[in-house]
């Protein structure tokens, strides 16, 4: 059976034993479990169900499988000729998940 939640503002189409990387769930650890009730469509073929705008009592359960850093991303800035320059980094911290059960 296929899902499409949405979870950490973003969309995701999975399946039961899929495994995939979110913005980090806070205060989890690996191990934890997470519930997305947000689940606007759920089955397939003739079964399937399309919420408006989400499927009533529909739940997905998530594994947090590892809570890490996403690689580093340098942002820099630059004004020609006036002897501006900026650099940063960033890290995003990712939560890796596995779908548990989808559950109508």
């Amino acid at each position: 059976m296929k899902a499409t939640i949405i979870t950490q503002g973003r969309q995701f189409t999975v399946s039961e034993g899929d495994i995939f990387t979110v913005n980090r769930y806070p205060q989890t650890v690996a191990g934890d479990t997470v519930i997305v009730d947000k689940v606007i469509f759920a089955g397939e073929g003739a079964e399937a169900k399309i919420g408006t705008p989400t499927i009533e009592g529909a739940k997905v359960t998530l594994k947090v499988l590892e809570n890490k850093r996403g690689e580093k991303i340098t942002i820099f800035k630059m004004r020609r000729r006036k002897s501006y320059y900026r650099r940063r980094g960033h890290r995003q911290e990712l939560s890796v998940v596995k779908v548990e059960a989808i559950a109508l």
